[in-house]
Parts: C-alpha cells; structure tokens; sequence
C-alpha cells in the first residue's frame, strides 16, 4: 500500500520521468551505500530501523515522568533541533491536545518573545529539554542560559538537575561536557545525522513523546517509507517521482520557486519544517528552488490574487490529507440570512475538500500554474513518520540532482561571523 501518492496529472509543464532514470538509479546507490557527497551525514537514512532500542526505551520512560511530574515543557532549540517536534505536534494534537503544554524557546533573540515565555514560567512546574549537538548554538544557547536560571530559582539546583533533560552529541562539545558536570539526562543525537534529518532521533521524539503520541509509531511510518523509497523505479518510488518533476520544472523550465501547500492550519509548522530541510539542503552554488508555504483557504484571502494572476515564477505542491481527526457538519438556519442553507447536512471536510478542488482548477486550468499534488491517506502518528521520511528522501535525491551536497550549510556560518565581532566576541 502507496501511503504517500504523489499526482503529477496537474502539471502545466510536461515533465519526462524516464529521462532522468538513469541517473536516479545511480543516486539511489550513493544514497543507499552512503557513498555521495556528504556521506558522513547519511546516518538518518536507516535511522527508522537501525535506532537504540535501549534510548527509545529510556526516551518513553523520561517523557513519562514529564508527564506526570511537569504542567509545561520548554524545548529548547533552533532549526532542525525543534522544527520536527513542533511539526508532529501541532500537527497531530491541533488545538485540543492534553497536558503537558509544549513550549518551543531557543530559536529566536527577540528579547519580547524571551521575556514573555520566561514571564509565563515563573511559578510554573517547568522542565527543560535542551538541544545542540555543540551546546554553544548562539540562540539556544541565551535561551538555555536564562531558562536554567529561572529553574534553579524556582526549585532549586538540585531539583533543576532532575527536571533538565539534554540531546546532544555522544562524544564531545559544551552541552555534553555540562550535562555530565550537573548529571542531567541525555539522549543522543548520532554524529552522522544532521540537525534538519534529525527528527526520528531523540531530538524529535522525546518531545513528541512527552506530548502524548508514541515515537515508535513515528519510527515505523519512517521505516515503512525507507521501505518504498528503496526501489528507485520513478514508477513506484512516490518520493524520487515528487523530487525528479520539481527538478525537471527548475532545470528545464526555469522555475525558480515551490509553494508547499496544506488546507489544515494544524499543518503549518509542517511547512516551516519543509522549509529548513530543502532551504538549508538545496541552497547552495547559486542553485535551487526557493521553498515557501501557505496555508488554505486562509492565505486564499491574502496570497490568492497574487497566485491566482501574479508572476508564474513558482509552482505548489499540495499536501491533501485522506482523512480528518474529526469533522463537524453545517446545521440548519430558520432565517438563512447567510445563504448556506444548500450546505445543511454537510460535514465540513467536504466543504474544504470542494474549495481544495475548485482552487486547483482555477490554479491549474485558469492560471496555467503547475501543480504537484500528495495524498496522503492518514496523517496519525504513522503517516507523520512516512511523511517526514518521504520528504528527506526526496531532498536528497532532488539535491544531488543538482550537484549539491545536501547535508552542510556552509553559508549560515556567515552571519554567525558577523554577528559575534559585532558582540565583540573574543577571536572575532
């Protein structure tokens, strides 16, 4: 059974899978083989079946005692260190998810938002998980600095050692060296994974577990999606086929953008975490697609006169969920003031699933748009695992079709440059 279908019946463009073929084949071998450029960061690809057993053991057994010890957990992180974990959160708990409430810090300086989230913790039972593979990330590292303050004051040193819990590297780097100092437990994130490939690891699965949905299920989507992206026939590999048309639409039709698309406001951070993991693996020697999201039909009443007519330098590619957590049906209105009384009896999800259609005609048919569709039959724990695996899979497979290494940021180390000889920080 194909989880994860990707159409591309709705392309404006014509694209020729079978001429890319070969050259996948031979990707898929570096991929497999761990051979490609980058190959000492290839560890994710058999994360989902090749996991400590033991950590994930000692991960549920940790998020348990949150859960029952704990009213709020701070995550504290920035990227791939907590884009993940939001991702699957929101996404599979939406508005109404049970205690402990998750809180993410760590990933801006706004001293606003800072001050606000260190506001709302005081006098509340708190406890941290921090994540950096070095401990000394700029931005997580303040935040991590502030909030271990604000604990010791609020239970004391050595309570805070119980409620601090730190992902980080096995072997080495300053979150490592403090966490063995104060005795805090650790999980780890693997040497040879990084940080935006990272989420069937303790970086996303503590949290994930502490938010009440088991990480195994997320690690069994991923492998059953390591299991489909196997075969690198663009026949039957859902996630090379998705990867070959965005690269046959840049390369051999000039288009320079992709829009990721949900109708589901809970799948926003989806798209956040979509962003880093193609933004930071395709963007690179003056190549790739620059990745954007939107979320319909609410960005429709913003962003849809500008898809809708503006400049066709971009394509989307719509997540379409098979199913719903729940649904609510339109009731009947004596004065009808509204007008939607030919509603009445509808569940809501054909209503959304009508403005999905509609706005694909009118974004394909009118608009001359391209358009990549991917069904996705259930989006539970499961399907959030073979999502997040599906897309990893084809940033890598897309970004060596591009000549890229897709595992190093070289560029992101420029503005840290910059930033700390503007702090006047030593040796800068």
């Amino acid at each position: 059974m194909k989880h994860i279908v990707t159409d591309l019946g709705h392309l404006v463009h014509q694209v020729d899978l079978g001429k890319y073929q070969e050259k996948v084949n031979q990707i898929n071998l570096w991929i497999k083989e761990k051979t490609g450029k980058g190959n000492d960061f290839l560890g994710w690809v058999d994360q989902p079946i090749a996991y400590d057993k033991d950590e994930l053991k000692a991960i549920k057994e940790a998020a348990d005692y949150v859960r029952n010890n704990y009213d709020v957990l701070v995550v504290c992180g920035i990227g791939g260190s907590y884009l993940g974990a939001r991702a699957a959160i929101e996404a599979l708990g939406g508005l109404t998810r049970k205690s402990p409430e998750i809180i993410f810090m760590g990933q801006t300086l706004d001293p606003e938002y800072v001050g606000d989230v260190l506001d709302y913790l005081k006098g509340r039972k708190f406890a941290i998980n921090v994540i950096s593979k070095s401990g000394t990330t700029t931005e997580t590292a303040v935040s991590f600095r502030l909030l271990k303050e604000l604990l010791e004051k609020n239970i004391g040193v050595e309570m805070a050692r119980k409620s601090i819990f730190a992902t980080t590297d096995k072997e080495k780097g300053a979150l490592l060296t403090l966490a063995k100092k104060e005795g805090y437990t650790t999980f780890i994130l693997p040497s040879d994974i990084g940080g935006r490939y990272s989420v069937q690891t303790a970086v996303g699965l503590f949290p994930i577990a502490v938010a009440g949905f088991d990480p195994e299920e997320i690690l069994e989507g991923s492998a059953a999606a390591r299991e489909d992206t196997n075969d690198p026939d663009l026949s039957k590999n859902e996630a090379y086929k998705y990867a070959v048309a965005r690269y046959a639409l840049y390369e051999e039709y000039g288009i320079n953008g992709e829009m990721l698309i949900s109708y589901s406001p809970s799948l926003v951070q989806v798209g956040e975490w979509w962003k880093q993991l193609f933004g930071e693996s395709e963007g690179k020697s003056d190549k790739a697609l620059v990745p954007m999201s939107a979320t319909f039909t609410t960005d429709l009443h913003s962003l849809g006169q500008f898809i809708q007519q503006g400049t066709k330098s971009f394509f989307e590619t719509i997540i379409r969920k098979g199913s719903y957590r729940k649904d609510v049906e339109m009731p009947h209105d004596e004065e009808n003031l509204d007008g939607l009384n030919f509603l009445e009896g509808k569940p809501l999800s054909y209503i959304n699933e009508k403005a999905y259609e509609g706005t694909l005609l009118a974004h394909t048919k009118d608009a001359g748009r391209d358009n990549i569709v991917l069904s996705i039959d259930k989006l539970d724990a499961f399907g959030m695992g073979y999502l997040f695996y599906f897309f990893e899979r084809a940033c890598a497979m897309s970004a060596y079709l591009l000549g890229i290494n897709p595992f190093d940021q070289p560029g992101v180390e420029i503005y840290k440059k910059n930033m700390f000889h503007l702090l006047g920080k030593p040796g800068y």
